[in-house]
């Protein structure tokens, strides 16, 4: 488990990943694993391929959380607070902090102790609509509208993980307005990477902001309310692929 940095060492991020291909998984053995409203919600997909890649995303989340907590995969229960962010139902789930993502065939997990965490990884695919009105604040709209043609759709995903990972990290789901913060597009590393936010949702300074290194087609972004603290990321693959993987960021 990252250990528990205290209230001045660095905050330390384990992230894994693993395919949700079906040649990566027996997916009875998976579905197995599954709580009965886990099964319910697989046999709702209307695609084989999206109850597959459900099933081995969930499978995944709770061999890796068993590994932490020291307890049988089954045994892992969730919670979620009051804008749905899952949790643990443990009596020492404060000292867990998680958050999953997945697209097309591929799945991230951030895990941490003691500092909320939010991931986001997607699928780089073209984009038919304006999207980024919608989504994004005026000064993201402007800083994507000034890119060429040939930058732009990786730059969009890049600000799209981000806002994704910090709602997600922030935990109040919906009731965080996208454009009342801004983040960079630019591809620089680091964690300061959180431009704007407004002062009723929090101080900028409590924020870590980074690109995550992915396989090849996709983009990723981690958040942590690290408090002002370093943030130490950890790369734990399930897979073999994690030498092969590469930023896209």
């Amino acid at each position: 488990m990252p250990s528990d940095p205290g209230s001045t060492g660095p905050v330390a991020v384990d992230i894994w990943s693993w395919s949700l291909a079906p040649s990566f998984v027996d997916i009875a053995d998976a579905l197995a694993l599954l709580s009965g409203d886990e099964r319910d919600r697989a046999h709702r997909f209307l695609k084989d391929i999206d109850r597959r890649r459900y099933i081995t995303g969930r499978a995944g989340l709770r061999r890796i959380l068993a590994t932490y907590l020291g307890i049988e995969p089954r045994a892992v229960r969730f919670g979620y607070n009051n804008w749905g962010k899952p949790e643990l139902d443990l009596a020492d789930r404060s000292s867990l902090h998680f958050n999953l993502s997945h697209s097309a065939g591929e799945a991230m997990l951030a895990v941490s102790a003691h500092a909320e965490v939010g991931i986001d990884i997607e699928e780089i695919r073209p984009i038919e609509e304006d999207i980024a009105s919608h989504f994004f604040s005026g000064f993201e709209c402007a800083a994507l509208a000034a890119l060429s043609d040939g930058e732009r759709l990786v730059a969009f995903y890049r600000c799209w993980t981000r806002k994704e990972a910090f709602v997600k990290a922030h935990g109040a789901g919906l009731s965080v307005a996208l454009d009342s913060f801004d983040v960079s597009l630019e591809t620089g590393e680091g964690q300061h990477l959180l431009e704007r936010l407004d002062r009723d949702i929090g101080r900028r300074s409590d924020w870590a902001l980074f690109n995550l290194d992915v396989v090849d087609g996709f983009c990723g972004a981690l958040a942590v309310s690290a408090a002002g603290r370093d943030v130490k990321v950890h790369y734990r693959s399930r897979s073999a692929r994690s030498a092969n993987m590469a930023s896209m960021m």
